[in-house]
């Protein structure tokens, strides 16, 4: 069977965002994940953490200004000394929390700067921060997003993520794989992790269409999820999805 990790960023909205630790537990959760923890206190998070029980098993490197409508900065060639401050005080998160996986988005293309130099930088700071996070303990991974929600996003398919990884050419770099936004750019989802199964570190979870919950859209997660468990990946499922209407009432779809 999966195993499950509540993504907080998304579930449990009706609450505060640090007592959603204990609603997760109480919902049956044993492990979250959430987008950024740099607005909270460190030793705030830890002591949700340990008090639930849970285990922290992702979040994402700062990004550039979230509200402002960035992505990531990842693919920017003039922000490459933000990244890779940025990377430290990711660390110091992770390291204080127990979080083994880090998520690093590319960004969004700007229409001004030409795509291979674009590349040359999302690869040369990959590189950088799969250094760095290999000496720290921490994996490193990176995620295609769905164009359709973030126009221009750079990094997209789960091919271009695969060739991506052969260039930075470093064993702590893999994808994390999100099936909603691959469902919207490519569908043929089952194929596609089997084959690039090696290269998957994390997967995420959301139906399609809406980003609501398992059982609400076209996606058959019954049968992926016993899928999953037949071509042995043993990693983390993370639940990043919008409930239909309010999170433990939508949790229905959990395998028991």
């Amino acid at each position: 069977m999966p195993k499950f990790a509540a993504n907080l960023t998304m579930l449990f909205n009706e609450f505060d965002f640090l007592d959603r630790f204990e609603v997760a537990a109480r919902a049956g959760f044993k492990a979250v994940e959430f987008l950024f923890p740099y607005a909270f206190d460190k030793r705030s998070l830890k002591e949700r953490l340990d008090a639930n029980g849970l285990q922290l098993v992702l979040h994402n490197l700062p990004a550039g200004d979230w509200t402002a409508g960035e992505r990531g900065i990842a693919c920017l060639p003039d922000r490459v000394e933000e990244f890779r401050s940025g990377i430290a005080r990711a660390i110091e998160y992770a390291s204080a929390l127990g979080c083994p996986r880090l998520n690093c988005l590319s960004g969004i293309a700007p229409n001004n700067v030409d795509s291979e130099i674009l590349t040359r930088t999302f690869i040369d700071n990959l590189r950088f921060a799969a250094r760095v996070l290999e000496q720290s303990g921490i994996l490193l991974l990176t995620e295609p997003i769905n164009t359709k929600d973030v126009p221009n996003f750079y990094l997209s398919r789960t091919q271009q993520a695969v060739d991506i990884l052969r260039k930075v050419e470093s064993k702590n770099l893999k994808i994390q794989y999100d099936i909603y936004h691959m469902q919207i750019m490519e569908g043929n989802l089952a194929f596609t992790i089997k084959q690039n199964l090696g290269a998957i570190g994390h997967i995420q979870i959301a139906d399609n269409p809406g980003r609501n919950e398992p059982g609400t859209g076209e996606i058959n997660f019954t049968f992926l999820f016993d899928y999953l468990d037949s071509i042995g990946y043993q990693s983390w499922i993370g639940c990043e999805y919008k409930p239909k209407t309010d999170t433990v009432n939508g949790l229905k779809w959990l395998p028991g």
